[in-house]
């Protein structure tokens, strides 16, 4: 339960945006029990046919190498997010680094020329997507109120976001989509929040963030002086990776109980 104890105390005015992380507010996800050896087979593929015959690597050890490489990615997020101005990882530092640093030179090169692609296979293959309840009724009341609604987030592969969006008619839904694989820094960099706020026409101060942990999503809504800095729970939001001590102005458990916090703030009645 919420406490007066966790939130900054500050009691955010109607906003003239609204920016939402992606996954865990926009969307849930459930991961996919085995996707790494359907990527492998994809890898096996990508391979195949640049001509590339490597003993070494079964279809057990490419399995390995990703996921030891996607352990090696979220200890470097974790990091990241103690640092002032983070940029993102690439496409060719995942695959070239993290995953195939050991592999013989042209599998290795085979991959890298594959990233970016590979980074949107793996996306989709991870996990499942569905949209959190009561998203697109917020989203009803942000048109209806005129309010412009934009995407703020982290993403290896942003693409898979925009896929998603394709899948269910949303393309067009948001005024503005920020992913940090396509503007090389990453939340909590304030750049993320800024951008947006630039391309919508707004100061910072005068919209609302929301995230779902405190690490990337709060932070960033500080460093960028946000107006209104939201957390909305979802599944890991409060497994830190270390405490930083951090208030968001208000929790919340839903999209629709940000619908209430937003109609709240426009009749001055936010608790």
């Amino acid at each position: 339960m919420t406490t007066a104890k966790q939130l900054s105390g500050k009691r955010p005015a109607f906003p003239r945006a609204l920016l939402l992380d992606f996954g865990g507010v926009i969307v849930e996800t459930t991961r996919i029990v085995d996707w790494e050896d359907r990527l492998a087979e994809k890898v096996e593929t990508v391979l195949d046919r640049a001509g590339v015959r490597v003993a070494l690597l079964s279809r057990q050890r490419i399995v390995a190498d990703i996921r030891a490489g996607c352990i090696a990615d979220s200890h470097w997020k974790n990091a990241m997010s103690r640092t002032l101005s983070p940029p993102e990882l690439t496409y060719g530092q995942f695959w070239g680094e993290f995953v195939g640093a050991d592999w013989p030179a042209d599998a290795r090169e085979a991959v890298l020329a594959e990233a970016r692609e590979l980074c949107r296979r793996m996306g989709h293959l991870r996990s499942d997507r569905k949209l959190r309840d009561g998203m697109r009724e917020l989203l009803d009341r942000c048109d209806a109120a005129s309010i412009p609604v934009g995407i703020v987030s982290n993403a290896l592969s942003g693409q898979v976001h925009l896929d998603f969006l394709h899948d269910i008619g949303w393309t067009g839904r948001f005024a503005v989509k920020i992913h940090s694989d396509e503007v090389k820094v990453r939340k909590p960099n304030p750049e993320m929040i800024w951008l947006a706020c630039r391309e919508i026409g707004v100061d910072a101060g005068d919209a609302w963030y929301v995230g779902d942990n405190f690490d990337r999503d709060v932070l960033c809504g500080v460093r960028a002086g946000i107006g209104g800095n939201i957390l909305m729970e979802a599944k890991g939001t409060y497994d830190m990776p270390y405490d930083l001590g951090l208030k968001p102005d208000a929790i919340v458990a839903t999209p629709r109980h940000l619908l209430a916090l937003l109609e709240q703030s426009q009749t001055g009645k936010v608790a």
